[in-house]
């Protein structure tokens, strides 16, 4: 067996209701002051209103920043670092998706130390120290709470990633309510995410893939698997949401160390340029990527489908892969996803421009299990057009 490292958040706390012990999991880390990170969609929702009300019944002073949105821009990383900082922030607690935990990891790095964001993007680059960290994930997609990742939009279009252990949070608190909420079509690309980073994860070409990855991953699909739809279809199913945050989050602890690769390249220049939500992003290439992968490395995902679509199995090899393909795609139709690019308002003559993009991301490229180039990308694009 060759030698690997397997890193992720050092306690995870599960539980229907656990918002409302938040104040008592905080004094574990923190005291005095705290900074709260999260959206204005998810404050109108009442959570966050929760979440301050158990902080502050633990005598916890919580001063609150609201100003995330979808695909954070480098400003408002260093408006969040800031805020941490002009408060005296004992730590850091974010509650929403994964714009906002990824917000809340970069303002407790920055605030706790003398790093500057531009010095930290990229493989281990970041050194800490930072303040203390607790996320809260209301969405079943993105696994940040246990990823030692932060995706930040620079510039006008392109996304860069700081990767380092040093960001991965104290705790992850997973409340399955925190999700009983979530509209049907967010629960359907979130959850769709969370596949695609168990499916990436498995098939890495990463020095670092690893047992512990592998099998997370196929416990994260049999778990989305058969509860995704349930979920999409029957919001209030608490089983099917417990089910989903828990799938997300294994997900998430393997794809952090057998890091993802084409699937994820592809969609960050959709969501850089056209502001598609990330997951959708991904269901929008996710069976046109595997399609082509599978040519001449279809073994990962032949050994996957079962998993996820036990009918499969009584498939083999090469056809079991094929037709996991087409099972993703259409379970992203049945679940309500648009399934063309042109559906999300991209034309035809932008592909080339996305294919360009798609050279910059390197660090996601080098995982797949085959070799992309630009030719191949504007091909993958114009299946998915």
């Amino acid at each position: 067996m060759k030698p690997f490292t397997f890193n992720t958040s050092p306690s995870i706390r599960f539980g229907a209701g656990l918002i409302d012990t938040l104040g008592a999991i905080a004094r574990e880390r923190m005291s005095g002051n705290v900074l709260l990170v999260t959206d204005p969609g998810m404050v109108a929702t009442g959570i966050v209103g929760r979440a301050v009300a158990a902080m502050e019944a633990a005598d916890i002073e919580v001063t609150q920043f609201t100003k995330v949105e979808a695909d954070p821009p480098e400003a408002i990383v260093q408006e969040a670092a800031q805020a941490a900082r002009d408060c005296k922030a004992s730590g850091v607690v974010s509650v929403g998706g994964g714009s906002s935990l990824d917000v809340a990891k970069l303002a407790a790095l920055l605030a706790g130390g003398a790093e500057n964001l531009k010095d930290v993007y990229g493989v281990g680059n970041a050194k800490g120290p930072r303040l203390p960290l607790i996320l809260v994930p209301t969405t079943a997609g993105t696994g940040s709470e246990v990823t030692p990742i932060s995706i930040v939009t620079t510039g006008t279009n392109e996304k860069m990633g700081v990767v380092s252990p040093v960001i991965l949070p104290d705790i992850a608190l997973l409340d399955p309510e925190l999700t009983l909420g979530l509209p049907p079509h967010v629960t359907a690309a979130t959850g769709i995410d969370a596949m695609v980073h168990a499916i990436e994860a498995y098939a890495s070409a990463s020095p670092n893939n690893n047992p512990i990855s592998r099998k997370l991953a196929t416990e994260a699909l049999s778990l989305m698997g058969r509860s995704i739809e349930t979920a999409v279809h029957e919001g209030g199913n608490i089983a099917a949401r417990s089910e989903m945050l828990l799938g997300s989050m294994m997900a998430g602890q393997a794809f952090a160390n057998s890091p993802v690769a084409a699937v994820h390249a592809l969609a960050y220049p959709i969501g850089g340029h056209f502001h598609v939500p990330h997951g959708l992003s991904n269901a929008l290439v996710l069976p046109h990527v595997l399609r082509f992968n599978t040519k001449v490395a279809y073994q990962p995902y032949a050994e996957l489908a079962p998993y996820a679509f036990p009918d499969l199995t009584k498939l083999e090899g090469q056809e079991r892969a094929e037709a996991f393909c087409q099972a993703l795609a259409d379970l992203s139709q049945r679940c309500g996803l648009p399934q063309k690019l042109r559906d999300v308002g991209i034309g035809e003559d932008v592909l080339p421009t996305l294919a360009r993009d798609v050279m910059n991301q390197t660090r996601l490229l080098v995982n797949n299990p085959r070799e992309v180039t630009e030719k191949d990308a504007l091909a993958i694009y114009r299946a998915a057009w």
